[in-house]
């Protein structure tokens, strides 16, 4: 049973941590536009893309495509989802508060389904609800779905209809309303991540969208860390931070080294005089949340799910608790049956992210922790990124590794000599 867990485990933090600055896509402007005006800060949907549109007779027609594809989570560990346009979240959706949006969605599924716009004020006629709202949309067909647009917020879109395997599968989306005013709420950086949880056993790459509690991977935007992209602002920039949750399990959502705001909900903007500051945020299932801040502390500063099982990968929860265990004579045992054999576990499992890639694993499958810092392995996977705050960005690009000015840099006590 160790040996099976070190197995699982086990992957090639290397190309981990290397790749997955390179496959990172930040799906953001190229360069850095000059701060305020009267223009909107445009969506930045870190491994994905806001939809385009065309007009047609004064409605932004918008089209969705249904379908079947396999999507990277990290290098190396390959997913089965089911989304929208080749991509699990699908693209953001962006339009403005007083629109007429109609929005083709084309099936490609085996299955028929629906799409319901969470939280978007509309027609009953256009709610997305199998059965109730509108007819199935049956493989090979497409429905529209049209209606003007009568507030501004953070909304979602997702099926209702065989949700639990729609759903469960990665079909999703976030919808962004802005407001009217094109002053009104302005920041400089403006990013939407949607979490998910999923169930995929080691070796498989379809997850199980039958699992209720035990999921065992936690995405962001359809990624794992260390695969997950930075979110890189210049210092004393206004940033504001959507998340959308679809998954079955609340996220209790961390940033570090800043204070925000809560400043709003699938209801709606929350008004300045409502706000209070925090550094975590709960986002219930089926909500989103939008925090605001100014990043005046330059660093790499986390952003992470305080739930500590949801900054791992692969997790197994039958372990047994071999904390305290003195595997001793039982690893000798094993070690003879299974050359290479490691016992972990004994004094935590923070070897782990050093130890992946010395042992063979099972296909396609990760680590429970991995990728390399500034300063060694990083104990973290899962539902857990960076916030790059720097003086200076010619651009949007990873900026590398943040080199802390002399003396702001804990250190090592020699006890001999303290």
């Amino acid at each position: 049973m160790i040996w099976r867990r070190r197995n699982v485990m086990a992957a090639a933090t290397a190309l981990l941590a290397g790749g997955a600055r390179r496959a990172a896509a930040q799906g953001g402007p190229p360069s850095l536009p000059p701060a305020g005006g009267a223009e909107r800060t445009p969506i930045t949907t870190l491994h994905g893309r806001s939809l385009p549109f065309v007009m047609k007779g004064g409605v932004k027609e918008f089209h969705l495509v249904a379908g079947e594809f396999t999507q990277d989570f990290a290098p190396g560990f390959k997913v089965k989802v089911w989304g929208y346009n080749g991509i699990s979240p699908g693209p953001t959706i962006e339009a403005i508060e007083g629109d007429r949006v109609r929005i083709l969605v084309t099936n490609k599924l085996p299955e028929a389904t629906s799409v319901h716009w969470h939280g978007v004020l509309l027609p009953s006629g256009m709610d997305g609800v199998s059965g109730l709202s509108a007819p199935r949309i049956k493989p090979g067909e497409t429905y529209a779905y049209e209606f003007t647009l009568r507030q501004h917020g953070t909304q979602m879109y997702h099926p209702h209809g065989d949700e639990m395997l729609q759903i469960g599968l990665g079909m999703m989306g976030m919808f962004v309303i802005h407001p009217r005013d094109p002053e009104e709420g302005g920041v400089d950086r403006d990013f939407v991540w949607m979490a998910h949880a999923w169930k995929i056993d080691p070796g498989t790459s379809r997850p199980n969208p039958a699992e209720m509690t035990d999921f065992n991977i936690w995405s962001l935007n359809g990624r794992i860390f260390p695969a997950t992209a930075p979110m890189v602002v210049r210092t004393g920039q206004r940033v504001r931070i959507r998340v959308g949750n679809l998954s079955m399990v609340e996220h209790p959502m961390h940033l570090h080294g800043h204070h925000f705001e809560l400043s709003g909900t699938d209801g709606g903007p929350i008004p300045p005089e409502r706000r209070w500051r925090m550094a975590s945020v709960q986002v219930p299932v089926g909500t989103t949340r939008d925090i605001e801040f100014v990043a005046d502390n330059p660093g790499d500063w986390a952003y992470h799910c305080h739930k500590s099982h949801h900054t791992m990968n692969a997790m197994s929860h039958n372990f047994p608790n071999l904390v305290g265990v003195d595997q001793g004579e039982a690893a000798d045992e094993i070690g003879r049956l299974v050359p290479g054999y490691m016992a972990m576990g004994s004094t935590g499992m923070a070897g782990m992210e050093s130890m992946a890639g010395m042992m063979p694993g099972p296909r396609n499958t990760i680590p429970m922790m991995g990728g390399a810092g500034p300063y060694g392995a990083l104990g973290m996977g899962g539902m857990f990124t960076t916030l790059k705050v720097r003086d200076q960005l010619a651009h949007y690009d990873d900026p590398g590794w943040y080199h802390a000015p002399p003396g702001t840099t804990a250190w090592r006590v020699d006890h001999k000599t303290a």
